[in-house]
């Protein structure tokens, strides 16, 4: 049994330390081992359950540049569930400078003694440069 992560923070971190560190097993960890995970990422088919483990180690697998820096957008906690809102920067070689942020929501849950875990992942491209579109 993995160590609870006693925060929706804590979990976080550990999701994007994951990330950059390429580490299967601690992304195992962070995911909530329900049917109805999800994760949905920009022109990407939505997988849930088992398929976002499987996706997300073929990720970690891959040569994609990740340097990530989040900043947090805004929280929202409910009782057993935390909503962060968070911007993703790419600070990767090869990664353009000054190149947007990825918009992104983070779903944890509370499972008790097992600590926080994370239910939903769902990346956003930024909006286009200039006004909002007239309706």
């Amino acid at each position: 049994m993995s160590p609870p992560f006693e925060t929706p923070q804590a979990a976080e971190d550990a999701f994007y330390d994951a990330l950059e560190a390429r580490n299967v097993n601690l992304m195992s960890q962070v995911w909530d081992d329900s049917p109805d995970v999800a994760c949905m990422l920009p022109m990407q088919p939505i997988v849930h359950g088992v398929e976002v483990r499987s996706m997300m180690r073929e990720l970690l697998r891959s040569n994609v540049p990740l340097d990530l820096r989040v900043t947090h957008i805004r929280w929202v906690e409910l009782d057993d569930i935390a909503i962060h809102y968070v911007e993703e920067h790419n600070n990767a070689a090869g990664i353009p400078k000054g190149a947007p942020g990825i918009y992104a929501t983070n779903i944890y849950r509370r499972r008790g003694e097992a600590g926080w875990t994370l239910i939903l992942h769902q990346n956003s491209p930024p909006p286009p440069d200039g006004p909002p579109p007239r309706p």
